[in-house]
């Protein structure tokens, strides 16, 4: 299922079968996410989206493919802490329509955004580079969690805004690469119930203009990875379900 570690033979095997193929991009950012979670929080949990999600469709006779992910993105409100790595967004926008024009001209028939990374910045790009995509001809399929239809499927913490790399967050990386969690430092961090989607709303530039001086906000302590394997399992099924819609 990852175009990556397969033989070129085995992608050209599946586009020449006869059956439409999808291809999946997990999109994440390199940036701060509190003491206790890696720089690639976001890589993790989009990877582990897309992973769940070709398994999904595998399972109902669609062929996907899981591309390797695209690491870097805008990140300006992390720009402050050491390590995170902030790129433009028209910069973004034009790798992402450059991956596109390959697929389409090998012959996949769908490409899917795996996206975990909420930036306000990040996820104008993204719409309007799906917008640009399927302008190619190319169809997009792209669950945004940040619709309040879809956020609402999600976890309470998710919902209120106070959610990065707290709770939500330590949850999906605890599910699948503990070995990346400070467990025992996420343990002892207070809660920080300042709301993200507030502050933006309000003018804040940086997470620590919106009240998270440490890169992170919500409950950190209170994560499991039973509770990220839920969330996995409710944002694979998301795009799953986008990505039939594509194709049919």
């Amino acid at each position: 299922m990852r175009l990556g570690d397969a033989p070129w033979t085995a992608v050209r095997d599946a586009l020449a079968s006869g059956a439409p193929v999808a291809a999946i991009l997990p999109l994440g950012a390199v940036e701060a996410h509190g003491p206790h979670l890696p720089l690639i929080t976001d890589v993790v949990i989009s990877d582990g989206m897309a992973a769940r999600t070709a398994a999904m469709l595998e399972g109902q006779g669609v062929r996907a493919f899981v591309l390797p992910a695209l690491a870097y993105a805008p990140a300006g409100y992390a720009s402050e802490f050491a390590g995170t790595i902030s790129i433009g967004a028209a910069a973004g926008r034009a790798v992402l329509i450059d991956i596109a024009r390959s697929l389409k001209e090998q012959g996949f028939a769908c490409l899917a955004f795996a996206n975990s990374h909420f930036d306000p910045e990040n996820v104008a790009m993204l719409r309007e580079a799906a917008a640009e995509v399927a302008a190619l001809g190319l169809p997009v399929a792209f669950p945004d969690f940040t619709r309040r239809a879809l956020a609402a499927t999600l976890t309470e913490e998710f919902q209120s805004g106070a959610c990065h790399a707290g709770q939500f967050e330590t949850s999906l990386v605890l599910a699948d690469r503990p070995e990346l969690v400070d467990a025992a430092g996420g343990k002892v961090l207070a809660d920080n119930p300042s709301s993200l989607v507030t502050a933006f709303a309000q003018g804040a530039t940086t997470f620590a203009e919106a009240g998270g001086p440490d890169a992170y906000f919500g409950s950190p302590s209170n994560a499991s990875a039973a509770e990220g394997a839920r969330s996995y399992d409710i944002m694979a099924a998301a795009l799953a379900e986008t990505i039939l819609a594509c194709l049919r």
